[in-house]
């Protein structure tokens, strides 16, 4: 069902990938937007528990477009060093394949915006949880069950983690 990748030397273990997703403060989800077209938007994320969870409004493109193709994609890259003498890029990234449902359940929803706390600002648990009684009705979580992820780094990262 997903494509294998192509430059196998260069595929990270999911251990890897998972720790990208975990590292990261920002990626891009993608979707099927207005007619047809992609639109990609960067969002704050949390990975825990196999899912990726996002805080959004209750309105706009990404809820429209998520309410008619429920499937996505989800980029996030670590490190982007370009590397001018030798033109090229050394570079580790990680992208999930899923399925995004809004969450409606109110258990699942405050484990989430509370993940999210935990991730973004941690020294701040009582203001964040402020934060979250503050924003619950209008607050939108959203949660990709992911099919299918992978990792890659450039093959000079792998050549150099093998010597």
């Amino acid at each position: 069902m997903f494509r294998g990748m192509r430059r196998k030397k260069q595929l990270l273990s999911q251990a890897e990938t998972i720790d990208i997703l975990k590292s990261c403060t920002s990626g891009v989800l993608a979707v099927t937007g207005d007619d047809g077209y992609p639109y990609a938007v960067p969002l704050s994320y949390v990975y825990t528990d196999g899912r990726l969870f996002f805080h959004l409004a209750r309105e706009g493109h990404k809820v429209d477009a998520l309410a008619k193709n429920d499937k996505v994609s989800f980029c996030v890259i670590e490190k982007d060093e370009v590397i001018q003498e030798t033109v090229t890029t050394h570079f580790r990234s990680a992208i999930v394949f899923g399925r995004a449902r809004f969450v409606v359940e109110d258990d699942v929803k405050r484990y989430a915006l509370e993940c999210l706390v935990e991730k973004y600002s941690p020294d701040f648990q009582e203001v964040g949880q402020q934060e979250i009684t503050r924003s619950w009705k209008t607050v939108c979580v959203l949660e990709v069950i992911i099919e299918h992820m992978t990792g890659k780094a450039a093959i000079e990262l792998v050549n150099s983690q093998i010597d």
